[in-house]
This record gives structure tokens, sequence and C-alpha cells, in this order.
């Protein structure tokens, strides 16, 4: 085996092949990227500070149990239909001109399909300042 010392060229990196698998690992990625789908409602949650949001003379609350019953100020919603719901509404609101706030009390275990409905129905009738009731945390000691 012969060494040449000395030799006068230098070693030399072909570049092309990693110029390929570096396209090829940014197309991948570009293809394989998901993009976030906006929200057709727009809602301002409220931040869960422990203080009570001052709240108006006039409110409308929807409350959904855990099997998806509503009740509207309290007073239970004789079926789970959208049409139902909005005719609640309706009467609750009465001939007011002005825009109540709605509030919207689910339990932990309510189905989506429930609180959406609410929504859903509320929009409609033209109650559109939503606001959902949470409760504070407990802090383990």
């Amino acid at each position: 085996m012969k060494l040449r010392h000395g030799s006068s060229e230098e070693p030399q990196v072909n570049l092309t092949p990693l110029i390929d698998v570096v396209f090829l690992l940014l197309i991948f990625f570009m293809v394989s990227t998901t993009f976030t789908r906006e929200s057709e409602i727009a809602l301002e949650l409220p931040e869960s500070t422990g203080e009570a949001l001052e709240t108006e003379e006039f409110v409308v609350e929807i409350s959904i149990d855990g099997q998806g019953n509503y009740f509207v100020n309290k007073q239970q919603v004789v079926n789970k239909q959208l049409e139902t719901l909005k005719r609640a509404l309706r009467e609750v609101r009465g001939e007011r001109s002005d825009t109540p706030q709605l509030i919207i009390s689910a339990d932990r275990v309510t189905p989506h399909q429930a609180v959406i409905t609410a929504m859903d129905a509320a929009r409609q009738v033209g109650l559109t300042r939503i606001t959902f009731a949470t409760k504070q945390l407990r802090e383990e000691p």
C-alpha cells in the first residue's frame, strides 16, 4: 500500500446530492405542515382571575346539564330541539330593543353539540354577547 505524501490535490465534496436531499426535505415539510383554521365564531373568553364580573340588570342564562337538557333562566325547556330553544329565548328576551348579555353554563360532561346548539340558537335570535360561566379551580393544599 502506497500513500502519497505531499499530494497537491485537495479532496472535493460534491454538493449536488446534498442540495437534492435538502430540497426533498423542504418539500416534505411544506406538504406535511398543518395550518390553523380560523373559527367563524369570534368569542372573547373571560380570564379566570377569581373576581366576579359585573353583570347587567337583564341577563339571559342558558344552563345545560350533563344529558344535554336546556334550562333558560332556570326554567327547563320542553325538549332538546333547536326551534324549541329559540322560542324559549325569544320569550325571555321579549320586546327589548337592547341586546342582553347571554351566559352559557354547561356541566363539564355536557355534550359539545349541546353547547354549539345553544350558541346557534342564541345567534339566530340575536343574542350575540355571549359569556361562558366558569368556576375557579380549588388549589390543592
